[in-house]
């Protein structure tokens, strides 16, 4: 049977080419991306990687021996709407477990319900931290796995003196801003040579904020950009970067949100030399990136990128199919359980491992934009084990996340209590 991978409603998968040992009842597995509105462009590829990942594994038999589908629908970057999605595909759906979400604020939507109702979501983007709830596992990076170390190689590499933080205006950029803020402050940061601003969804006319931000070096210090811009509000950033005449060599921009999908659809010309940081790049040089970019393209286009989310999504989908055979049920709770070490090869050689705060193990890398829209990666560390709570705010710093040994997601170590998670959505 084949299917439209590109369809934006409810869609079911359960493809018959290698099924043969895959019967009975089908374990549902729900996609929870927008695939309309502002941050289609993000997320429509993530529903694509889940519908090529659920086909491959259904070709090698399923899971337990039964086919999965997959249950899409479409949030339409709709805050409040991805809480409605998620309460429709875990109570009319019956989903066995979700992949889903993109925005911190998504995410926060649907949690509540989530815990309501102990569904089990993998949540593939990098976020701000400050959050760790036993019905999500986080498989993007946290803060020390992405703004942190880019903070440093501006620091350290770069030697910028002052900082224009750019964010849309909702949570991450707004708890990540005020994460680096502190972390800035603490490396002899003056707070004058801080520069913060917000932007709405979709935020079109940047000429104004480009310019504060040329002036921020009007002194002769060096300024440096850290984006925590999201959705197609980058393409008019960028645009408008261009447009002023500013370089990678005036001032630099590290990205966190734009990857090799986002480039895809502008013009990268007079965006080489700007900066990304991610936990890993299309341009990966290894065996299993290759096959994993074949095999992309094979099912998407040879026209489609890869990109970090995407990543995320199929260690998460690995590893998920791993702790379902091993406790040998979809129970949320058996499965959760079996989730606690679970490793898994990422695609850049290395491999991640699944840590008792629901955070994953992931190396760092640095990547420079190139005229073809892919990264050149200047920097990759070793895997850096996710932080659920920031060392470089005082009121998280005593916080530590264990949901093996502790039960809890938000322990304070001086207190030896655990708070209750609810008071902090």
């Amino acid at each position: 049977m084949k299917i439209n991978r590109f369809m934006g409603a409810v869609a079911a998968v359960a493809l018959s080419a290698g099924m043969a040992s895959a019967e009975g009842e089908p374990i549902k597995i729900g996609v929870l991306h927008s695939l309309s509105g502002t941050m289609a462009i993000s997320e429509t590829t993530l529903k694509d990687t889940m519908l090529m990942l659920i086909e491959k594994q259904n070709a090698a038999g399923g899971v337990l021996g039964r086919p999965l589908e997959a249950v899409v629908v479409d949030p339409a970057s709709d805050w409040p709407l991805f809480a409605e999605k998620a309460r429709e595909l875990l109570t009319v759906e019956n989903v066995d477990v979700i992949f889903g979400s993109w925005t911190s604020v998504s995410r926060k939507s649907a949690l509540p319900v989530l815990e309501e109702l102990n569904g089990l979501m993998f949540y593939p983007v990098q976020y701000e931290g400050e959050e760790s709830s036993k019905n999500v596992f986080y498989t993007g990076a946290a803060p020390n796995q992405q703004a942190i170390p880019a903070t440093d190689y501006f620091l350290d590499e770069l030697g910028i003196e002052k900082f224009a933080l750019l964010g849309t205006d909702y949570v991450y950029p707004r708890t990540t801003n005020k994460i680096l803020e502190q972390y800035l402050k603490d490396k002899g940061i003056a707070a004058e040579d801080i520069f913060v601003n917000y932007t709405p969804f979709g935020h079109s006319d940047w000429s104004k904020i480009v310019a504060d931000v040329v002036a921020l070096g009007a002194d002769g210090k060096r300024v440096g950009v850290i984006s925590t811009i999201n959705g197609d509000a980058n393409i008019g950033f960028y645009k408008e970067l261009a447009a002023a005449g500013v370089s990678a060599e005036d001032i630099p921009v590290v990205a966190f949100s734009v990857g090799e999908e986002e480039l895809s659809g502008l013009d990268t010309t007079n965006l080489v030399g700007h900066l990304a940081a991610w936990n890993y790049f299309q341009s990966a040089d290894t065996e299993v990136n290759a096959e994993f970019v074949k095999e992309w393209k094979a099912f998407a286009g040879e026209e489609r990128v890869t990109n970090d989310p995407m990543e995320a999504h199929y260690i998460g989908f690995n590893m998920w199919v791993n702790a379902v055979e091993a406790a040998g049920t979809t129970d949320v709770d058996a499965v959760r359980t079996a989730m606690y070490g679970q490793e898994f090869p990422n695609l850049t050689g290395g491999t991640a491992v699944m840590l008792p705060n629901h955070h994953l193990s992931k190396p760092v890398l640095i990547g420079e934009i190139q005229a073809d829209g892919q990264f050149d990666i200047i920097s990759q560390t070793e895997e850096v084990p996710g932080d659920a709570w920031t060392d470089f705010l005082p009121e998280s710093a005593v916080l530590t996340s264990d949901w093996k040994d502790l039960g809890c997601g938000m322990y304070n170590t001086e207190t030896e209590t655990c708070v209750q998670l609810k008071s902090n959505y």
